[in-house]
């Protein structure tokens, strides 16, 4: 980052050292460590996409057993990964429970009350939806758990060649999201001590929020405008501080996560329980 003289608006370069990506205290992925993020993505959409097109419990009991077991391999203790994960644990079982109670009845009816019907398959599907939401959330929490914004803008734009300047655009942002917490923090604070932040919660929200709003307009704007001035625009092609290189242990990695989504959807087919969603 530097400091615009002409705006006083922090500018995110490519040129800023790479930092690790994660507070302190954030366990690493030993393993992953020299895995381009871009790779990391591709990986995500390789291991899980393949698992929306069927709606099976089996299918996402494999996906998610072999998933814990390469990420506890790769340097994630059990402890850690539920402390990441889990607004998506609390949020699996709600999904679960919505498809209990309002899935498509079959088989044996053990609760009927008005659109509430409780049957074998509304219990199948809970159980299938429930392991699936882990299944598809998880890879995408913790594989990105210690990557920096700046090495992935570099892929992004250096290995995907996406335009320079969407991908400049979107790490800017990024790298803006930290502030913005401070400054609700601030507001918050400074609300505080003169006496009118400890009343009204649903006023004092709605007056922080559209602060917050202003604020992020203008810092925007200055943003724009001091990148614009230093060439972040330019349609001419952009030089790169740092090589965005893809090497064995990408090439690994995209095997993994495909072996991971035939193992599941194999064992899905021979299990029985193979159901296409378009069935």
């Amino acid at each position: 980052m530097s400091l615009d003289e002409r705006t006083g608006v922090d500018v995110p370069t490519l040129s800023d050292p790479p930092g690790d990506g994660r507070d302190d205290g954030r366990p690493p992925l030993r393993l992953l460590s020299r895995v381009n993020p871009v790779t990391r993505l591709a990986a995500i959409m390789l291991m899980t996409t393949p698992l929306l097109v069927t709606v099976d419990w089996v299918s996402a009991a494999i996906a998610l057993v072999l998933q814990l077991v390469l990420f506890i391999a790769a340097g994630l203790s059990p402890s850690s990964i539920v402390k990441r994960v889990w607004p998506i644990l609390v949020a699996a079982p709600i999904a679960g429970i919505s498809m209990l109670l309002y899935g498509r009845p079959s088989g044996t009816v053990y609760v009927d009350f008005g659109l509430i019907r409780i049957t074998d398959g509304s219990i199948e599907l809970a159980i299938a939806i429930t392991v699936r939401v882990l299944a598809v959330g998880l890879p995408a929490v913790l594989l990105f758990i210690d990557v920096d914004p700046t090495a992935l803008a570099d892929g992004l734009a250096q290995v995907w060649h996406l335009p320079s300047r969407f991908v400049l655009g979107a790490l800017a942002g990024a790298r803006l999201v930290g502030l913005f917490l401070e400054d609700w923090r601030a507001m918050a604070l400074s609300r505080r001590a003169r006496g009118i932040g400890d009343h009204g919660v649903l006023r004092r929200f709605a007056t922080m929020a559209f602060a917050l709003l202003v604020l992020a307009i203008r810092r925007g704007s200055k943003l724009a405008t001091a990148m614009e001035a230093r060439g972040f625009g330019a349609d001419l092609p952009r030089t790169w501080a740092r090589d965005s290189r893809v090497g064995a242990a990408d090439w690994l990695l995209i095997a993994i996560a495909v072996a991971v989504a035939v193992i599941a959807l194999a064992g899905a087919v021979v299990a029985g329980t193979f159901h296409p969603v378009w069935a």
